[in-house]
């Protein structure tokens, strides 16, 4: 288990703080919503769990293949709708990954990457497409 507290500082901002580590790291309400966008806003760090998630499984993945994905980079989408309500309804991603890699781990990699925790955790609802790139 892993506790997160988190603290509203007022003006549309939180703090939040891992307890673990101590680590903390602030959001704020995005433009389109009363905030100033100047910071993560809460389902920007949905989006990014998305992407981090998919790169640490892979890396997993990899690092049991004795694979080396340094350099591998996640670009995610965030699409917001207010049909019905305000909610994230896409989060297009795109893997791209490092040259050298052999087309047997490939295959492996992808499945790691379908499966991350946070992929798995999302609703239906919101549209995941996940595209490889291969050099």
């Amino acid at each position: 288990m892993v506790q997160i507290t988190t603290h509203y500082e007022g003006q549309l901002r939180c703090v939040a703080t891992h307890g673990p580590s101590g680590v903390t790291l602030e959001t704020d309400a995005p433009k389109d919503n009363h905030g100033l966008g100047s910071r993560f806003s809460p389902t920007d760090l949905v989006a990014t769990a998305l992407a981090t998630c998919i790169l640490t499984t892979m890396g997993i993945v990899a690092r049991r293949l004795d694979v080396v994905i340094d350099g591998a980079q996640a670009d995610v989408t965030k699409e917001m709708t207010a049909t019905p309500t305000r909610r994230i309804h896409a989060m297009p991603v795109v893997v791209r990954m490092p040259a050298g890699i052999a087309a047997e781990h490939r295959a492996l990699l992808e499945k790691a990457a379908l499966g991350c925790p946070v992929k798995q955790s999302l609703h239906d609802s919101i549209a995941i497409p996940l595209t490889f790139d291969w050099p």
